[in-house]
């Protein structure tokens, strides 16, 4: 069977890869803090006798966009945006520590302040946040957490731990929409992060790009699917040939 089968379907099968990315992307063009996914691929030389000129496909490590979305003005005391590239510490389903953008915050009917997921969000000491009944909140710019009954002093209820990933650690965005580090370790708190109150960021999906990506997808995967078929016919003629001098 010719080689061209091989590379055509490595080519095909990256092609729909990228599709779900962009496809996914789409979908959370208004989730509040969404980072746009990534799709990387890498051409890796065929090794073998005579197939010095045949490159496959593959996927190489994907990642996301870390450009920051809008910020767009709403005005409520339990919304918060991360400035730069800072990262609020929430607790996730698997127990761990992991790390979102998303600033719409909740106070669950236990009295824990939770995040857009329903999930804990952890205090600079890695614990959750517990808000008295029928309090107050308030959120700082340097996301200390403030609670107050009707004219009663304010009370600390701590500060949001906020973290900033560098280039020797990138964060990786898990099944549950949440980023960990890769040894899935906690970072550290960064003193300096500052956060803004009563706004939400938005997506950082470009949608018009998003679909002319997947115009450019589809006119991929419809060339993939050609080279298939001219593979099938140039075997189809072979057998032929081989069949009349046999």
């Amino acid at each position: 069977m010719d080689r061209m089968i091989y590379t055509a379907m490595s080519g095909a099968s990256a092609v729909m890869n990228r599709q779900q990315a962009i496809t996914n992307n789409l979908a959370n063009v208004s989730t509040n803090g969404f980072r746009a996914e990534l799709s990387t691929f890498r051409s890796v030389p065929l090794q073998g006798s005579g197939a010095s000129t045949r490159v496959f496909a593959l996927e190489a490590t994907a990642g996301h966009l870390e450009t920051p979305g809008t910020l767009n003005s709403t005005g409520r005391n339990l919304d918060v945006a991360a400035v730069g590239n800072a990262y609020f510490a929430v607790q996730g389903l698997d127990g761990t520590e992991a790390y979102t953008r998303a600033g719409n915050l909740q106070v669950a009917v236990d009295g824990t302040l939770t995040g857009a997921t329903g999930r804990p969000m952890l205090d600079d000491g890695g614990a959750p946040i517990a808000v008295p009944e029928n309090s107050e909140v308030a959120i700082a710019s340097d996301g200390t957490v403030s609670a107050r009954r009707g004219t009663e002093v304010p009370q600390l209820l701590g500060r949001l731990k906020l973290v900033t990933p560098n280039n020797e650690v990138r964060l990786k965005r898990g099944d549950d929409g949440l980023y960990r580090a890769p040894d899935r370790a906690p970072l550290p708190q960064d003193a300096e992060a500052r956060l803004k109150d009563g706004m939400l960021e938005g997506s950082n999906v470009n949608a018009i790009e998003a679909m002319v990506g997947m115009i450019a997808v589809a006119r991929q995967f419809e060339q993939q699917m050609r080279l298939l078929q001219t593979a099938e016919k140039n075997d189809q003629t072979a057998a032929q040939l081989l069949g009349l001098n046999g």
